[in-house]
């Protein structure tokens, strides 16, 4: 402990200097410093035998100290902002499994993550469901769709404003009044090969008769995913979920993307929907479009890329 009558400076470790200190007074010297100013009570200079005046003069040096915090250390180091919700949507003759390396990634990053399980039932339907699925999370959400999700995530984040932003992967998008089947007819250099499906009668719960379908198994590797290890493929191929046919045909109430901002996953050998006709999807809605050498499944075969695609949508959002 330095003396009344100490007449050597010293400097301490938190960058104050102490110069000879008079009965009564303190000089203090301040350097800004790149890390924070901390005070800790012992290292306050104690002054005997004025116990009153000491304690006055400490709490006036640390008010001093807090001044000279520098202004740009506050600024650059403000405390993070909670992450988003990424909240996952499946398409047509896929499930939620698809999206579990994606998943992983983000959670590592330290985003929650959620997966809707899409009915496939029809558009309006399949809307309703994953927009009661968002109203039950708080704050904010990048909400991911993958080939007939792209539709339902256009339709369901319409008027939320906790969507911050939609991000499509080899994705349909239509506009108001569009359906699938009007997407994949809009003409392209390359347009896709018609699905091998098969189709399966159902009878509703209203007793009416229905028709699901389902890609081919024997097929569903080469159109659907074909760069996916071949017993994942197998896998996806023996538990597809089916779509009922007739959301097909069902088209567009609103479309999200007019007023959210957009990201695109072309895949360039998509075998489902036409790689042509994604770039023309995502051009016209004024998404930031990535491009990856991949089959319909990107999801499953590049996991990394849609991670990395999500995570650019919250950077650009945020």
């Amino acid at each position: 402990m330095t003396t009344p009558t100490a007449q050597a400076t010293q400097a301490a470790p938190w960058g104050v200097e102490r110069s000879p200190l008079p009965i009564g007074r303190i000089y203090v010297t301040l350097q800004k410093q790149e890390r924070p100013f901390f005070l800790s009570l012992d290292e306050v200079p104690v002054i005997k035998p004025a116990i009153r005046r000491s304690a006055l003069a400490a709490a006036a040096l640390a008010a001093v100290a807090a001044a000279y915090v520098p202004a740009a250390y506050a600024s650059e180091h403000h405390v993070d902002q909670p992450k988003p919700t990424v909240v996952f949507v499946h398409g047509a003759f896929a499930d939620s499994s698809g999206w579990y390396g994606a998943m992983d990634r983000l959670r590592k990053d330290g985003y929650p993550v959620r997966a809707a399980s899409n009915p496939l039932r029809g558009l309006p339907s399949d809307s309703a469901y994953v927009r009661d699925f968002l109203n039950d999370i708080d704050g904010p959400i990048i909400l991911v769709g993958h080939s007939y999700g792209g539709e339902v995530i256009t339709n369901a984040a319409a008027g939320d404003p906790d969507v911050k932003a939609l991000v499509y992967v080899a994705a349909s998008v239509p506009d108001v009044g569009e359906s699938l089947a009007d997407l994949t007819a809009h003409p392209v250099d390359h347009p896709a090969t018609p699905l091998p499906l098969k189709e399966v009668e159902f009878t509703k719960q209203d007793g009416t008769q229905g028709t699901d379908v389902y890609i081919d198994r024997a097929n569903f590797r080469e159109v659907f995913a074909a760069d996916v290890n071949p017993n994942v493929a197998t896998d996806m191929a023996d538990t597809q979920e089916p779509i009922d046919l007739a959301a097909l045909n069902q088209t567009a109430t609103a479309a999200a993307w007019k007023d959210k901002p957009s990201w695109y996953m072309v895949a360039k050998q998509d075998k489902a929907i036409s790689p042509d006709l994604e770039r023309w999807m995502a051009k016209r809605i004024g998404a930031h479009t990535v491009e990856v050498d991949s089959s319909h499944a990107a999801m499953v075969s590049h996991p990394g890329a849609v991670a990395d695609l999500v995570e650019q949508a919250d950077r650009g959002t945020s």
